[in-house]
């Protein structure tokens, strides 16, 4: 579930992390309200869309006082950002900055520790700092059980070369970031830039937070699910509570389980194809979640054949089959559809899908039936 900026910021300031002053506007006329409440002008206009580039497309804009805001307020409202209509954005006070830096948390699934990635060339790209000069990002990997100490994140902060004026003020920021992330249940939390005043003050100018959905028992995410922004196939295929990611190809893609869903999406790839979604059921298939899985892709234009790729676990095959055979009474199908079904009781699993569901292909393998969902959409 990704945040935008002014959403980060409202989430790192729970956690005591400096941010700018400032409150997000959906009109023109909240926007000057915003700026005039503030009453500290110069004031930075941002427009709110969860997408990089926003500066070079005229989107973040320097007001120096109420005409200035409505003006500025005016062209981005409405803006299109890289495919993304900006209907927010965010007014905050103008920062003065001596030096940006670069500071995130995220999961290292390979070391199953966390990762702490820290930069004295922040306002750029990571992935180009990265590229262009990998050794000066400054990495920690943290143990989940124990934490950063205040003197691990003190030989961080000088390990990334982090003017030392700054030292203070970063290392509590990491602290409470580190606290933000742990606690929020994120998968990311970036602050880029983190910067340093002519004061000698550290704060966070920008905020990206990813949480993980997964663990929203535990937080009232409504305020975030209410701005999530997806497509008509997402939002249909989340209505359903369906697990889809929309792509751009023409073969639709279902499957039990996400590495099973991920597997398929590659393999399509291999074989000379393009997926048109991850779609995961989950580690069932009953006819339900089955109909309203075909209903989310055949609702999709661009999809010209169907691949359904199960693997019969603690759900028996055949029960699969009779949860599909179903779900095709139930749903208009207009495009082919190829079934690879495998796993417990396969084989009685593939005697009903010809019994009751004589115009789908059945292939034995995954390769087999990806070769024969391409071929049907080309």
């Amino acid at each position: 579930m990704d945040l935008f900026e002014y959403q980060g910021k409202q989430f790192f300031a729970r956690y005591g992390i400096p941010v700018s002053p400032g409150d997000v506007a959906t009109t023109v006329d909240e926007a000057v309200a915003v700026a005039e409440r503030i009453a500290d002008y110069p004031v930075v206009v941002k427009a709110q869309v969860q997408v990089g580039g926003r500066g070079k497309a005229g989107g973040i804009k320097l007001a120096d006082d109420a005409d200035s805001v409505r003006e500025h307020a005016t062209n981005i409202l409405g803006m299109d950002i890289k495919g993304h209509t900006v209907e927010r954005i965010w007014i905050e006070h103008a920062s003065d900055i001596a030096e940006e830096y670069y500071a995130s948390f995220t999961l290292d699934r390979s070391a199953k520790q966390h990762l702490g990635m820290l930069s004295a060339q922040g306002g750029v790209e990571i992935e180009a700092v990265a590229e262009s000069d990998p050794d000066a990002i400054a990495k920690i990997w943290i143990d989940p059980v124990d934490g950063p100490t205040e003197d691990v994140a003190r030989e961080w902060v000088a390990a990334a070369k982090l003017n030392p004026d700054a030292t203070e003020g970063a290392v509590d920021i990491l602290l409470k970031l580190y606290a933000a992330y742990v606690e929020g249940d994120a998968d990311l939390v970036e602050i880029n830039p983190l910067i340093l005043t002519p004061e000698g003050k550290v704060h966070a100018l920008d905020a990206k937070v990813t949480l993980d959905a997964n663990a929203g028992f535990r937080h009232d995410l409504s305020e975030y699910e209410a701005t999530q922004e997806r497509d008509v196939r997402e939002q249909a295929a989340h209505e359903k509570g369906l697990q889809y990611v929309g792509l751009d190809g023409s073969v639709g893609v279902i499957a039990n389980g996400a590495g099973l869903a991920m597997s398929t999406v590659d393999i399509i790839n291999q074989v000379g194809g393009q997926p048109a979604n991850f779609l995961d059921i989950g580690g069932g298939a009953d006819a339900d979640v089955m109909a309203g899985a075909l209903e989310v892709i055949t609702g999709d234009p661009a999809v010209k054949s169907i691949f359904i790729n199960i693997f019969g676990g603690i759900t028996k095959g055949d029960e699969v089959a009779n949860g599909i055979a179903i779900a095709l009474d139930r749903v208009d199908i207009g495009v082919p559809i190829v079934i690879r079904l495998d796993g417990t009781n396969a084989a009685e699993g593939r005697e009903i899908l010809a019994e009751k569901a004589a115009s789908v292909i059945s292939k034995p393998t995954m390769l087999e039936a990806a070769e024969a969902a391409v071929e049907l959409a080309r």
